[in-house]
């Protein structure tokens, strides 16, 4: 059994900035030359989330507001009242989605359907740059 892991790094603007990231994965994923496993893309940080859906404007709308619904910006939240730092509603976002998303590998890449990405959500209120692993384990 072989474990693989790399990186890539994201500029992202927060405030739901959704990215598709299935390229990069996909391009780890083959220099693993792992022919059939498991993958984990994984971000660290409280305030990201990683899933998959069809990246497409409509879906991404969809997506941006169904979170400002079950999380909006403007509630009140006992992380502001405790930091200050007004980021209550993205850690609350991130802990629905999760900061990992797993797939399987078949023949050297992600098994994905047809319509189907992996996105990376930066819900953060300010800019930064973001490090996405990717690992892959198998034979």
């Amino acid at each position: 059994m072989t474990v693989y892991r790399g990186s890539f790094e994201l500029s992202c603007r927060g405030d739901t900035d959704i990215h598709d990231v299935t390229a990069h994965v996909s391009r780890l994923v083959a220099a693993a030359g792992i022919k059939d496993g498991i993958g984990l893309v994984a971000s660290p940080g409280s305030t990201v989330g990683i899933t998959t859906v069809e990246h497409e404007p409509g879906l991404v709308s969809d997506l941006e507001n169904l979170f400002e619904k079950l999380a909006p910006k403007g509630a009140r939240y006992g992380h502001d009242a405790r930091w200050g730092d007004g980021n209550g509603h993205a850690h609350v976002r991130s802990s629905l989605l999760g900061p990992t998303f797993a797939f399987p590998v078949v023949g050297g890449a992600p098994a994905l359907g047809t319509w189907q990405q992996i996105v990376f959500v930066d819900f953060d209120n300010k800019k930064r740059r973001r490090e996405v692993s990717v690992t892959v384990v198998g034979d």
